[in-house]
């Protein structure tokens, strides 16, 4: 039986995360995710919205900066069995996105968190250290 590990002081707690999601409209997809710089930028004019939210990495950035991901009002949807089948798509959401699944990966006493890298982050963040104890949730 494994040894269960116990919070410790200094202890390091990263967690991997990938969610999949599928553009199944892509005006919807980016009017949402224009619609969300203009609430953080009230101001903006036409131009500068479609300028700022010109391709998928705006848009997937700007989603993730306003809503923290990109489909935050989806249930969790389970993989595999009570899941969707394969290839099943969600239409109808008014952000042109179907959740495609989410997955998380604990890993404990990553040798270094992210912040001690300063400017300059390891070329692999999501890379995992040796004997990482590999966890998801």
């Amino acid at each position: 039986m494994d040894e269960q590990p116990l919070p410790q002081a200094g202890m390091t707690i990263s967690v991997r995360t990938r969610q999949d999601v599928v553009i199944v409209d892509p005006a919807r997809f980016m009017a949402t995710a224009r619609t969300a710089y203009r609430d953080l930028n009230p101001d903006a004019s036409d131009e500068e919205v479609a300028e700022q939210i010109a391709d998928v990495y705006d848009a997937v950035g700007i989603l993730l900066d306003r809503l923290g991901r990109l489909t935050p009002d989806a249930p969790a949807i389970p993989l595999g069995r009570g899941g969707p089948l394969p290839g099943v798509r969600i239409p109808d959401r008014p952000d042109g996105l179907s959740p495609a699944g989410e997955l998380h990966h604990i890993v404990l006493n990553d040798p270094m968190p992210l912040q001690d890298y300063g400017c300059f982050p390891p070329e692999d963040p999501f890379a995992l250290p040796p004997d990482s104890g590999l966890q998801t949730g």
